[in-house]
């Protein structure tokens, strides 16, 4: 390869990893001061000081946006249920999910605006039914795997849908702000609801 081509290759990443990490630090600038919601991606990219176009080639929406600043805390949360369902394979998996499902849940209360961001996109983003965001994906392969545990041959995949949807933000904040529960609380409940008494 010429010399001059693998410079202005190795430039070119080296721009692109700038920009992103400028984007994300404007982002986060302007979440901390305004709230997520209240964000537009033309005042993100005028943060960042970059143009537009830059900012919706890498990416789509504010919810691409908001998953890659959860993407190292996502990360952490999926390992620590890793080892938390390790540590504890013993346990019943009527256990083992409540486990993981408080792990969940405390992962959305420190991360609350941005997971909001994450799946207002998705609904207002989505090319057709059914499409989710990749972290949807990961705990509803989690949460079927522990259900089929605890009932198998039921409709888990039914199951776990209807989970998911008690724990989105709309339905989730609601609880916390409109009812006033605590996340332990929230817990309980959706235990009483999901996981069947008679489970393994």
């Amino acid at each position: 390869m010429n010399d001059d081509k693998l410079f202005n290759r190795r430039t070119e990443r080296r721009d692109a990893a700038e920009n992103r990490q400028r984007i994300l630090d404007a982002a986060l600038r302007l979440f901390k001061k305004n709230g997520v919601e209240q964000v537009s991606m033309n005042q993100i990219a005028k943060e960042a000081e970059i143009g537009s176009g830059t900012l919706y080639r890498r990416y789509r929406n504010k919810g691409e946006l908001c998953l890659d600043l959860l993407k190292e805390n996502v990360v952490i949360f999926f390992e620590n249920a890793e080892a938390y369902l390790e540590d504890n394979r013993t346990a019943s998996a009527s256990e083992r999910l409540k486990g993981v499902l408080s792990l969940y849940i405390r992962f959305r209360e420190s991360k609350a605006q941005l997971l909001k961001g994450v799946e207002d996109s998705t609904v207002t983003n989505r090319s057709k039914p059914g499409t989710h965001s990749p972290l949807y994906d990961e705990l509803h392969q989690l949460f079927v795997e522990l259900f089929n545990e605890i009932e198998p041959g039921t409709d888990n995949v039914f199951r776990t849908d209807m989970l998911l949807q008690a724990l989105r933000s709309d339905a989730y904040l609601f609880q916390r702000e409109a009812r006033g529960h605590t996340p332990e609380e929230i817990l309980e409940q959706i235990c009483a609801l999901f996981i069947p008494i008679h489970g393994s």
